[in-house]
């Protein structure tokens, strides 16, 4: 099928047209008029939109994300906003949003049409009677200031007597409102709050007997398959479906499912079995045989294929009243908590209980990252700007985002390009480092937005699994038990009430195909038992025993002094975040901030770094933020050369790559060690490190700016998710030094590892020996070849050695001495059935802590280009010695992409390519003249 085609059916799929002979109209096709009476303002809006865009967009103010522009903006947030809009009028007529941020007062010619309080909800309102009684139909749209509101239900019932577990970032109160929780602020990211109709608004004109779908839910699962177990593999598929209409369902409905590939060849077309109609829904479903559509599989693990399911409202007549299609896809995804079974003893597992992912049966490896909310404003969000950015995704090795609670439930789109792309994104609902009210008005909200998202998303084959919320049971519990122990009961019952009460029963009452979980990081069910209908799930909470392993960790250590301690890492069964922040590139503060501000501790850089956070709203942040601004500064100290260039922008640019390199080298010994684990008594099988993106120009723990320029992180985390790896693991204070090979494949990997120590000048170490192996033999000029088989998601030891011992009985110095790990191996991807790949992977390790110790020698890089803009390429090589962390960089504006390969090694006499994708060109490919490269030498001079 043609990419225009496949483009265009997808696009039909999204569009509200879902009702035949019936008018929809936008209301971004609406002119509106943005106005606030206090300031004088009147100026043209948008929908969707927000007010500080339309703002933007008509000069009265500046770019939010300049300067400290997140706090001169405060006063856009503190006022009520009022977007008015001229209407027709028509018989049946109804308003449907799909999002109004947040605290609205529609009105329609005057007259009240109703008050909304979350952003998350799908509103929809009647206005037939208003549009009757007016000549001159209009709309207005009262958006009232968030923090305004907040802090009055401060002083109402919701407030709670919470102590010491509400985390304030900036505008407090945050909690009491259904908003997007970063909006108030939070450590990697502006306070705006904005407001407006963020998503798309339609108005609909229904005649008599006509049906608007306003949602539509699909479900496909193995038959008898239940929520967070994993199901029967030979069982047929069920698809059940369920249409959210507007308007009159008929007596004696019918639903007709039809399922088509995307070369629009019918798989099946059926009338619906067991058709209910209740609470303005209809729903039925059918059996598709196993052998009749193929499986939907994740990025490296087998194609995406995808089809169109239709669902038709017949009428008695069989006449079509109705109709919805969705991209959808066969696949099982369970997030597999169950005990330890004997066969996993007899493995060598710990006893515990599991905590991994299941696609289709596979136990697989998760690697990927935390996705936070791409912008502060969700308008500015395309589609083609999250095609780049999860293209970056694919190219990074990565195949799971974990969508962070407290940003917003994404639109469609993102999951419809995450299905396209075989990206599993572990969503959850919107709390976050809290605690949340338990008023009953409170939680029937929650329980709105939470049957409209669920039911909205379903479809997605992408989508892995619903989390209740963030940190909620490790760290929110933890506190409350800390800070108010006599309380704590309470507090626990709340949260079970929310979490377990009603999030959970929402999920399995419009799923069988999604696994749930109360809480991001959890120790997993004490008991499931899907017959207890009131309470099937019971956590585990603390009730360990001594020496069992369960749940996933988080982990997160700013003495940078144990970075590099593989035993200050937790042991887990999956890590669901960690990290640590950096400075962005020195191209990214341009964007941001102005030229006289460019020095790494600047008031305005200091103050757009908010980690650790004010707490509160003060504009001078210094003594929490100059923790965050030491922390990099003492990490990059203890571990490289530090910069000290006489030119203060190239000492700023140094600086904020010297950053980046220790964040990379962080993350690279922690996922190293995670997916070692696999092999591990843990039996550790996923890592997804914090963060994926920045939201806007500051220092965070991102791994790609905002701009779409990767950071270090991003490439060395590309490479370490390589399907096979070798990597070394080191007892600094013992010398112990072990090198092993992990593979995510699920067969066995046959291949080699080339064992070589060279000094910093380049030159192969002839009279080391490469230590203890296992059915090694020696090639030769100083080199070891191991040879090796690793299993499916395994581990496999290929060298232990002692870099004290090497020092004593060899002479080896260590300040002068580079060991080159080099693997050839031969294996079979998953569902591939060509001849087996070749994967390659290259790693070096440095005997002594810091390279601030080690004798580096200038590398003598040179970098020439093959002059195509078209397809571009840069060839760099080291002529006097070993290039560490060799760095391509280039230019700020005009070009954005991605090296497919930076951050690297080099040693003499290896010339390497590395090819640039171009996302954006716009010089003609003149930005190739002023590619550079540096390696960790250059911060050695002045």
């Amino acid at each position: 099928m043609s990419r225009s085609v496949l483009m265009l059916s997808l696009a039909l799929s999204r569009a509200p047209f879902l009702s035949l002979a019936q008018s929809v109209t936008s209301m971004s096709d609406l002119e509106w008029t943005l106005s606030n009476p206090n300031y004088s303002i009147s100026v043209s809006g948008k929908v969707p939109s927000q007010a500080h865009l339309d703002l933007y967009d008509s000069e009265v103010i500046g770019d939010p994300y300049y300067g400290l522009n997140d706090f001169n903006l405060r006063w856009v947030a503190e006022t009520n906003w009022t977007y008015t809009a001229s209407l027709s009028s028509f018989a049946s007529t109804w308003l449907v949003f799909d999002g109004l941020d947040t605290f609205s007062t529609i009105s329609v010619c005057n007259e009240l049409v109703a008050s909304t309080n979350n952003q998350f909800r799908q509103y929809y309102f009647d206005v037939t009677q208003a549009l009757n009684n007016c000549t001159s139909p209009d709309i207005t749209i009262n958006f009232g200031s968030a923090p305004n509101i907040a802090n009055a239900l401060a002083n109402t019932s919701l407030n709670e007597p919470w102590e010491g577990t509400q985390l304030t970032y900036e505008f407090p109160n945050r909690w009491l409102i259904r908003k997007e929780q970063s909006d108030f602020g939070w450590d990697w990211g502006p306070a705006f709050a904005p407001a407006g109709v963020w998503k798309p608004a339609y108005i609909v004109q229904l005649s008599q007997n006509q049906l608007y779908v306003r949602n539509t839910l699909l479900d496909i699962y193995r038959r008898g398959q239940l929520n967070n177990l994993p199901p029967d593999q030979t069982q047929s598929w069920v698809v059940n479906a369920s249409l959210d209409v507007l308007g009159s369902i008929p007596q004696n409905a019918r639903l007709r499912i039809d399922i088509k590939d995307v070369n629009n060849r019918t798989v099946t077309s059926s009338v619906a079995s067991n058709v209910t109609v209740s609470g303005g829904a209809i729903s039925g479903n059918i059996i598709v045989a196993d052998n009749a559509v193929q499986l939907w599989w994740p990025n490296g693990l087998g194609p995406q294929n995808l089809y169109y399911a239709t669902v038709t409202v017949l009428g008695s007549s069989n006449n079509t009243i109705a109709s919805s299609t969705k991209r959808t896809a066969f696949r099982t995804i369970v997030l597999n908590m169950e005990p330890i079974s004997q066969r996993q003893l007899a493995q060598g597992i710990q006893n515990g209980n599991n905590w991994h992912f299941e696609i289709n049966g596979h136990e697989l490896y998760a690697k990927g990252s935390n996705l936070i909310p791409p912008d502060a404003f969700w308008p500015r969000v395309t589609e083609t700007r999250i095609q780049q950015l999860f293209d970056s995704v694919v190219s990074g090795n990565q195949n799971m985002l974990r969508v962070w609670a407290s940003g917003a439930y994404q639109p469609d789109f993102i999951y419809d390009i995450a299905d396209e792309k075989g990206i599993l994104l572990w969503s959850e609902f919107e709390f976050s480092d809290s605690l949340y009210p338990a008023a009953q008005s409170f939680l029937d909200n929650v329980r709105q937005e939470a049957i409209y998202n669920v039911r909205r998303v379903n479809h997605h084959p992408s989508l892995a699994l619903w989390a209740g919320g963030n940190e909620l049971e490790n760290l929110e519990l933890y506190l409350a038990n800390l800070s108010d122990p006599g309380n704590y009961s309470r507090w626990q019952d709340e949260y079970e009430t929310l979490f377990l009460g009603v999030l959970l029963p929402t999920v399995y009452e419009n799923s069988r195909s999604i696994s749930y979980i109360p809480s991001s990081t959890t120790n997993g069910y004490l008991t499931l038992n899907h017959s207890n209908l009131e309470h099937p799930m019971v956590e585990r909470y603390n009730n360990l025993t001594p020496g069992y392993i369960y749940g996933d960790t988080d982990h997160y250590d700013y003495d940078s002094s144990v970075a590099f301690n593989l035993s200050s890492y937790p042991v887990g069964r999956f890590a669901n975040e960690f990290g640590f922040h950096s400075m962005p590139s020195l191209q990214s503060w341009q964007d941001a901030v102005a030229p006289e501000d460019l020095h790494f501790n600047s008031t305005t850089i200091q103050l757009r770094n908010h980690h650790y956070p004010s707490g509160g709203l003060n504009t001078t942040n210094f003594p929490n933020s100059t923790k965050g601004m030491g922390e990099m500064t003492i990490a990059v100290e203890q571990y490289y050369p530090t910069p000290n260039k006489n030119d203060a922008l190239a000492n700023f640019s140094s600086w904020c790559l010297a950053t980046q390199i220790f964040q990379a080298d962080f993350y690279r010994s922690q996922i190293t060690y995670y997916r070692r684990g696999s092999g591990m008594p843990e039996r550790q099988l996923g890592s997804l490190y914090w963060q994926l993106e920045d939201i806007w120009q500051a220092p965070t723990w991102a791994g790609i700016e905002y701009s779409g320029r990767w950071k270090v992180l991003h490439y060395i985390a590309k490479d370490i998710y390589s399907r096979v790896i070798v990597a070394p693991y080191w007892n600094y204070t013992t010398g112990d030094l072990s090198v092993y090979v992990t593979s995510d494949l699920w067969d066995t990997v046959d291949g080699t590892v080339d064992l070589t120590w060279y000094d910093w000048g380049g030159n192969v170490l002839t009279n080391m020996s490469s230590t203890t192996t296992t059915n090694s033999s020696t090639s030769g000029g100083g080199s070891t070849s191991v040879p090796f088989s690793v299993g499916a998601l395994n581990t496999t030891k290929v060298m232990q050695t002692n870099t004290n011992a090497l020092s004593k009985s060899q002479g080896m110095d260590l300040t002068n001495a580079v060991l080159r790990m080099n693997l050839t191996a031969t294996g079979n991807l998953p569902n591939n059935d060509s001849a087996p790949s070749t994967f390659t992977h290259e790693f070096f390790f440095h005997p002594v802590l810091s390279l601030a110790d080690a004798k580096l020698t200038d590398p003598g890089l040179t970098i020439s280009s093959n002059n195509n803009s078209a397809s571009p390429a840069f060839t760099v090589e080291a002529t006097s010695g070993v290039s560490a962390w060799t760095w391509l960089d280039f230019p700020n504006g005009g070009v954005m992409g991605n090296f497919e390969d930076n951050g690297f090694w080099l040693v003499p006499g290896e010339p390497k390519t590395v090819a640039f994708d171009v996302k954006n060109d716009t010089t003609g490919g003149k930005w190739m003249e002023d590619v550079t490269v540096s390696s960790l030498w250059d911060f050695t001079t002045p």
